[in-house]
């Protein structure tokens, strides 16, 4: 049995053998009700991996759920078109560091809007 440690591509996960708790039942719910979401949750709690579950779905690659829950679902398999935006590759520390002001100081920010 193979731990999917760092392994954040569903299909790579499913395709080489790792382990997978069957969440896909949950995918399908959110996929066929609700209308917009915001997916909140701490560092290395799965959400590349959740993106990449949804990624698969919509874009109908049915083999890839053989054996779990969804399987039994979804009747139809549409493919959807799928835009994925990643900022894993973002570095920052911190706040100001990412979103850097462009003032680094009183002076410069009075200088830069004179009051007269």
């Amino acid at each position: 049995m193979k731990y999917p440690l760092g392994i954040q591509s569903f299909e790579k996960l499913r395709s080489d053998g790792y382990l997978y708790l069957d969440k896909t039942a949950l995918v399908y719910d959110l996929a066929h009700s609700g209308s917009y979401y915001f997916l909140s949750r701490p560092r290395r709690f799965g959400k590349s991996l959740l993106a990449s579950t949804l990624e698969a779905y919509f874009k109908g690659k049915k083999e890839l759920f053989k054996g779990l829950a969804i399987e039994g679902l979804e009747q139809e398999w549409k493919t959807y078109p799928v835009l994925s935006l990643s900022l894993k590759k973002t570095i920052c520390q911190t706040f100001r560091t990412r979103y850097p002001s462009p003032y680094r100081n009183k002076h410069q920010f009075f200088h830069s809007h004179p009051t007269d």
